[in-house]
């Protein structure tokens, strides 16, 4: 099968097309023939820091994928050949840039009929992320709408941001405010549900005070500057609870003195610990699922980058690496 990987790690030059063989589905698996996939940062991140030039086949990367199914394991329950799919993949298997892919179902849900293939393949892993970062790291109670508190989503046109905006606004209380600085970027937030967008190219108590906030509830802070703990804590209430997702290198001291809740959110940890709830993720994206035929939700593609080719793939990686993209870029099926 058709399939775009790399043998040592480095810039985008290193991603090359490969022929590898067919994947045969474990007892769980699905194998999935992959028509979209989105990329991610972490995507990035892996291809620049981790190499593979000790493993026997190159490393295939890529998470977010909507496909079919085209066979499945001895033990799957959940689905059978011929259903419509999207979900984000794990950690420790190989990547979805590739015609076919294995995948547990436990961590799948059923594509959304109103979408397209392309569509689908923009929400899971921004989905999930954002979904947990609410509901199990924070704790905020989903579906009560009454005042619940101000949420701030750090980079809020991002992937992830544009996920947790409409969640937020959707199923809880909260005050939505996003950070963007750029016009283009105040625009989407604003369309996604934020209710107020604070300038992130200045310090982050300062810019919420510039828009009437002494402090906000609760921050989902999707990316952090180093040296900026001082200013996450001081645009904290008392007691609040601040999500983070890239390493954080900072001292956690400034956090003290107002009792403030510091978690971390990873979805791809039920997947790599195989833990006792791993299904939980593919009840989420059934609610998900439903909620954007329902028209509760949109999906954050923005771009197509084309076919699912090195150059195509290179160019989305690129795209990620100037740290401006809005919400998603796809690339969908091989040539």
């Amino acid at each position: 099968m058709k399939a775009i990987g790399y043998k040592a790690k480095g810039g985008v030059e290193v991603l090359t097309e490969l022929e590898l063989p067919m994947p045969e589905p474990g007892p769980r698996d699905l194998r999935v023939a992959v028509k979209a996939v989105s990329v991610n940062p972490v995507d990035v991140k892996r291809r620049r820091w981790e190499d593979p030039s000790e493993s026997p086949l190159p490393r295939v990367l890529g998470y977010d994928a909507a496909g079919v199914v085209d066979a499945v394991g001895s033990e799957v329950t959940l689905f059978r050949p011929g259903d419509e799919v999207f979900y984000a993949g794990a950690m420790d298997r190989p990547g979805t840039n590739s015609e076919f892919h294995l995948v547990d179902e436990r961590i799948v849900g059923p594509k959304p009929t109103s979408l397209s293939f392309a569509e689908a393949a923009a929400l899971p892993l921004t989905s999930i992320t954002a979904w947990e970062m609410l509901f199990d790291r924070m704790k905020v109670p989903r579906g009560l709408r009454t005042p619940g508190g101000t949420l701030l989503v750090l980079n809020g046109a991002g992937g992830v941001g544009s996920m947790l905006i409409q969640l937020a606004n959707r199923l809880t209380g909260l005050t939505v405010i996003a950070s963007a600085s750029r016009p283009e970027t105040v625009e989407w937030v604003k369309k996604l549900g934020a209710k107020h967008v604070s300038d992130h190219s200045k310090p982050i108590d300062e810019a919420l005070r510039a828009i009437g906030f002494d402090g906000v509830d609760y921050i989902g802070a999707i990316t952090s500057m180093p040296g900026s703990a001082p200013s996450l804590a001081r645009a904290l209430n008392p007691q609040g609870h601040i999500t983070l997702i890239d390493n954080f290198d900072d001292s956690i001291a400034p956090f003290k003195p107002k009792s403030i809740t510091i978690s971390w959110e990873m979805m791809f940890t039920r997947s790599l610990f195989q833990t006792a709830d791993m299904d939980a993720q593919h009840r989420l994206l059934k609610e998900m699922s439903a909620m954007v035929d329902a028209g509760q939700l949109q999906t954050t593609l923005t771009h197509v980058e084309g076919p699912l080719t090195a150059a195509n793939l290179r160019r989305a990686h690129e795209r990620i690496e100037t740290g401006k993209a809005i919400g998603k870029t796809v690339l969908e099926g091989f040539q």
